[in-house]
């Protein structure tokens, strides 16, 4: 059984510890890696700084926690970093650009782990970026327009044609009329998982329980199911068979 924690924004904030006691309640291992790799791109005092936000989270619920040094690929290959993920009972991987996040990772010993950690009991968690990289495409943000041909970039497709959409109750608020071009870029044959800011769903990559502020969406086959804060639904979205994610 899989674990996992889908934040739509919010990361490291008070209303999380909930999230967090639902994930350290049912993981095996010891403490919580944080990984701020999606906002490596943007320099090392943000990649700090939501490094040193994750410390100061977990401090004040008094979990063990460590900041992961993983800001590129060659980062990923290293083998003492990956082995950092064999003891760890939470791998969290904060905001900043999906597709960075997703080629950092994919292939590498790093991602292998965390796959490897998924089956004796390790949880994902991930926000904003940490989960739009784990469908078959990752978004690019460094482009505002899902039609561009470079908006959509290769992910690490731990949930097969599967689209995420974090931070959805404010996407119009930065760019209106987002969420109508994000749900056009879907294919028929795929689905999309949008979660509002201050909002996670968690579960085991089968039956979900959605958590915070706000509620979860899920568009299939051209119908939404809505779901708010305290609801639980039924869908297989996860899926792995080997160390790629594939």
């Amino acid at each position: 059984m899989s674990l996992f924690a889908l934040l739509g924004s919010g990361e490291f904030l008070p209303w999380t510890s909930e999230v967090d006691a639902w994930l350290l309640e049912r993981a095996s291992g010891t403490g919580v890696l944080i990984l701020p790799t999606a906002s490596a791109p943007e320099g090392d005092a943000v990649f700090m700084r939501w490094g040193n936000l994750g410390l100061e989270h977990y401090r004040s619920l008094d979990v063990q926690a460590e900041v992961v040094p993983l800001k590129v690929r060659a980062d990923a290959e290293h083998g003492d970093l990956a082995a950092k993920v064999a003891d760890a009972a939470i791998v969290f991987f904060s905001g900043g650009n999906p597709a960075h996040l997703s080629a950092t990772l994919t292939g590498t010993p790093f991602w292998t782990a965390v796959l490897r950690g998924l089956d004796r009991g390790l949880a994902y968690a991930g926000c904003s970026a940490g989960i739009a990289c784990l469908g078959d495409v990752a978004p690019d943000s460094t482009s505002n327009d899902p039609t561009s041909a470079h908006f959509w970039r290769p992910a690490l497709g731990l949930f097969p044609k599967t689209y995420f959409g974090p931070h959805w109750d404010a996407l119009d608020v930065y760019i209106p009329g987002l969420r109508a071009m994000i749900v056009g870029s879907v294919p028929s044959d795929c689905r999309l998982l949008a979660i509002d800011e201050n909002t996670a769903v968690v579960g085991d990559g089968k039956e979900w329980t959605v958590l915070g502020a706000g509620r979860a969406a899920l568009l299939e086959d051209g119908e939404w199911g809505e779901y708010p804060s305290g609801t639980a639904f039924t869908k297989e979205l996860e899926h792995h068979t080997d160390g790629d994610g594939h």
